[in-house]
């Protein structure tokens, strides 16, 4: 009996251990607690051209942090470079570096690249060209050449659709495609959603936008023989790119800061990346600078 008591003691011990055991093993819930907890606001503004990817991200953040709100705007980016920088934004959303915005302290600014976009000229399904030199571009874009029929095409009217000039994509596009050359007057859009309508509705139409917008209602043109593809673009062989910043005023914090963290994080940069037709920074093979300057990583 003595024996039999011990034995329904240990047990006793035994059951007692395990139901402590299991309470610590509770603590281990605690990230998960705490990443609910995370609460606050988050307005990003800026680049419409980052905007898929910002808004896609953001709609899985928060479902993952149902105590946060995250807002996407766009505007272009010079408004949320400057609205970023005026404390008026969480983050501005820029496809150029804050350098490169006259009136910008890019000092007071804290970059966060995201991503890689390439970008192309886009034409009207309906015009059969598929090429066009770098020449060929500039002529169009500042309106030497005003007909379809100066490029090889059909006799047809060539329709202009830029974009305002706090675009960061037009800036791209001005500085890789065209040479810094200045744009005709055209049809002038804010949204790249727009432009691609416009395109695709207008006979003869031709404007620029990034590869995340790209669908079958539109064509994108090759420069001088290189297609805009995303092996072109990680080596340096097709260059009208950019870089996607999310600029803060400051180190980020909070809620912030682990949005930004979740930009970075595998479910963002292995999926909804290349899904959207963006590149991870990690794919690329060169770098280049706020002046242009490029090298091999």
């Amino acid at each position: 009996m003595l024996k039999k008591s011990r034995l329904m003691a240990i047990a006793v011990l035994c059951l007692a251990a395990l139901i402590v055991l299991a309470g610590c093993g509770g603590g281990k819930q605690a990230p998960d607690n705490k990443a609910r907890q995370l609460s606050g606001n988050v307005t990003a503004v800026g680049s419409t051209a980052i905007q898929p990817l910002a808004e896609q991200a953001a709609t899985q953040f928060m479902a993952k942090n149902p105590g946060v709100k995250v807002v996407v705007q766009g505007g272009g980016s010079g408004v949320g470079l400057t609205q970023v920088a005026q404390g008026a934004a969480d983050i501005g959303n820029s496809d150029i570096f804050a350098e490169e915005k006259s009136g910008i302290d890019a000092a007071q600014l804290v970059d966060h690249q995201v991503a890689v976009v390439g970008m192309a000229a886009v034409i009207n399904p309906a015009i059969k060209i598929d090429n066009l030199t770098r020449q060929q571009l500039v002529d169009i874009f500042t309106g030497k050449i005003t007909n379809w029929s100066g490029v090889g095409g059909a006799d047809q009217k060539i329709v202009l659709v830029n974009r305002p000039k706090a675009s960061g994509t037009r800036a791209t596009f001005k500085k890789y495609a065209l040479g810094g050359a200045e744009e005709a007057n055209g049809i002038e859009e804010d949204s790249s959603g727009t432009v691609r309508k416009i395109i695709k509705e207008t006979p003869g139409a031709i404007g620029y936008l990034a590869l995340s917008y790209l669908d079958n209602s539109v064509k994108a043109v090759s420069l001088d023989g290189v297609a805009p593809t995303k092996d072109n673009i990680v080596t340096g062989k097709y260059p009208v790119w950019a870089y996607m910043h999310c600029y803060t005023k400051e180190k980020p914090s909070g809620a912030v800061d682990a949005f930004l963290n979740y930009m970075m994080s595998d479910d963002v940069q292995k999926n909804i990346v290349p899904q959207l037709g963006y590149i991870p920074g990690t794919d690329m093979k060169i770098v280049r600078d706020a002046s242009g300057n490029i090298k091999n990583k």
